[in-house]
């Protein structure tokens, strides 16, 4: 995990917008394309590098961690609010950067981490289930939390923790509806394997006809068709049946 000295700090370079061509030669230059906005100034397209910008998301913190965006000789506070990766490689592409005022509210989401060994689960022998995994609170970046503990050791079948269960101060304020679930526990749910007796007693006494198999390509679920496909041409069709004459 990042240490604060790797995520104090995120250097940017400034560049000129443009388009997909542009972004590719920032990225080839080993940067990645970012907007700054916010604070009530204009926003600016810069580059910064993606190594740096990973090991803030990587941080205990992660996107709520609050830097120091150095542009030039101008340094500012800073959060990540958006960034995209990659979808096969997973490298990441882009990201946004919003100015933070230190002494105005802003709003964040943050993790729900559960503590402790519910009753319904060591007595019971319930499963203990997390409904909500994030809560989207406001409040000064100072004090921003790096997580929302929630205490379950009291849950018990038809016991749940609720949003409003959370203890309230007056340094967050909760903006998620306050009736939301938050954890509880369920039953087990066994799955139920049908015998061999139960299907073929449901099937009845006379044998299933084997399938015949059908030579030619077989069609995949969710493969769209490939470009040039010719319709109809190619595909088997059923002969007609010769008519019989009776004898």
């Amino acid at each position: 995990m990042a240490t604060a000295t790797d995520i104090s700090i995120l250097e940017a370079q400034k560049r000129e917008p443009g388009n997909k061509n542009a972004a590719r030669r920032v990225r080839v230059a080993g940067k990645i394309p970012a907007v700054v906005y916010g604070a009530g100034k204009e926003s600016a397209t810069v580059a910064v590098d993606p190594r740096q910008v990973l090991r803030i998301l990587r941080s205990e913190s992660g996107h709520n961690t609050i830097f120091d965006l150095a542009l030039d000789s101008d340094r500012v506070k800073a959060m990540i609010v958006d960034w995209q990766f990659e979808p096969i490689k997973g490298k990441l592409l882009h990201v946004d950067l919003q100015r933070i005022a230190m002494d105005k509210k802003l709003t964040v989401t943050v993790p729900v981490v559960l503590k402790g060994e519910a009753a319904g689960v060591k007595q019971e022998g319930g499963i203990l289930e997390q409904l909500l995994r994030e809560i989207e609170i406001e409040c000064l970046p100072v004090d921003i939390p790096k997580s929302i503990e929630v205490d379950v050791s009291h849950l018990t079948f038809g016991v749940e923790v609720r949003v409003k269960d959370i203890p309230h101060s007056d340094k967050l304020k909760f903006l998620t509806e306050e009736n939301q679930m938050i954890a509880h526990i369920t039953s087990v749910k066994e799955e139920v394997v049908a015998t061999p007796e139960a299907v073929a007693a449901e099937a009845g006494a006379v044998p299933a006809e084997p399938e015949v198999i059908k030579k030619g390509k077989q069609e995949v679920e969710g493969e769209e068709e490939a470009e040039g496909d010719k319709g109809d041409k190619g595909k088997a069709k059923p002969e007609k049946a010769e008519k019989k004459e009776k004898k």
